[in-house]
């Protein structure tokens, strides 16, 4: 579950995935254990819950770049597009409003776009 965003911008809607995977973190009780992998240049959390693995990725680089470290995190711990789940802002729906969308094109989205070209899949 990668959190896209700018890194450092905490409190603004260029945050809202990194956001997201802080309050995640919390409630899997892993909050604690995040950590700098600078393989993938991001801040990665692990967690289990209902007898799945989680690797929580908060990207360390600027929204427009969050792909690479997506992709370099997805190398590493083997995960297909297929594995992943990329939460972020979007200015199409109302505050605390949360769609689940599968494929298709980034729709504008800088962070998305990044994800898509780094992973050659959408």
């Amino acid at each position: 579950v990668a959190g896209l965003g700018n890194y450092g911008m905490w409190g603004t809607r260029h945050s809202v995935g990194m956001e997201v995977l802080n309050r995640l973190a919390r409630q899997l009780a892993v909050a604690e254990g995040w950590r700098v992998d600078k393989r993938c240049c991001a801040d990665v959390a692990l967690a289990t819950t209902h007898g799945l693995e989680l690797v929580l990725l908060k990207p360390r680089r600027f929204m427009n770049l969050n792909g690479l470290s997506v992709a370099s995190a997805a190398e590493i711990y083997s995960l297909g597009p297929e594995d992943i789940y990329l939460v972020h802002d979007d200015l199409d729906k109302a505050l605390g409003k949360v769609a689940i969308k599968l494929g298709g094109s980034a729709r504008g989205h800088n962070g998305v776009q990044s994800c898509i070209s780094a992973l050659h899949s959408n």
